[in-house]
């Protein structure tokens, strides 16, 4: 009885990983799980709506899309994100364009952003680099904006915490296989 489990093992095996194979390599040498494994790639995109606190509050709208490699150990996650923010109480509206990058499953999140605010009277360009921390939809990034003299100063955030909500709503899922030999 233990032999004829072995060997139903065995044959489910083969009809799981294929046919000739499986098993026989070009020496001809027995290899029990086979090399080719296919490199999974995931893209996701959506609208983002979060909120930077620094000296003010200021309401963020936008889109983001990632791109994601599917695998075991040490994946890759980085994304661009381009959208609008705007300070109601002193009239100030901004635009962002931004990228980061992620790498591991609970690492922190690395990247920048190029940035331009205007008041409608003045305006200023500049940078900010982000360092941030991404669970699930919400990704938390604080940063400094590195930005140009106006002509005048207006109300604008320089140190930031901002947090967005990422609605995705459009997943593509690429398995690119090896090809044999």
């Amino acid at each position: 009885m233990k032999f004829f489990a072995l060997f139903l093992t065995l044959i489910s095996a083969f009809i799981v990983f294929g046919d000739d194979d499986f098993l026989l390599t070009s020496q001809n040498t027995i290899e029990v799980f086979p090399r080719r494994i296919p490199k999974i790639n995931m893209t996701k995109s959506g609208p983002y709506l979060g909120i930077q606190q620094g000296k003010h509050m200021i309401l963020e709208l936008g889109g983001e899309r990632q791109w994601k490699q599917v695998k075991l150990v040490k994946p890759n996650t980085q994304a661009a994100s381009i959208g609008g923010n705007y300070n109601f109480r002193y009239n100030v509206i901004g635009f962002d364009l931004g990228y980061w990058f992620k790498r591991g499953r609970l690492d922190f999140t690395y990247g920048a952003r190029v940035v331009y605010r205007s008041d409608f009277e003045s305006n200023s360009f500049g940078i900010a680099p982000v360092v941030g921390y991404k669970i699930s939809l919400f990704h938390l990034q604080a940063g400094y904006h590195f930005l140009t003299k106006p002509k005048y100063q207006f109300e604008t955030n320089t140190l930031f915490v901002s947090l967005r909500f990422v609605l995705i709503n459009n997943r593509d899922l690429d398995i690119k296989r090896e090809k044999k030999k």
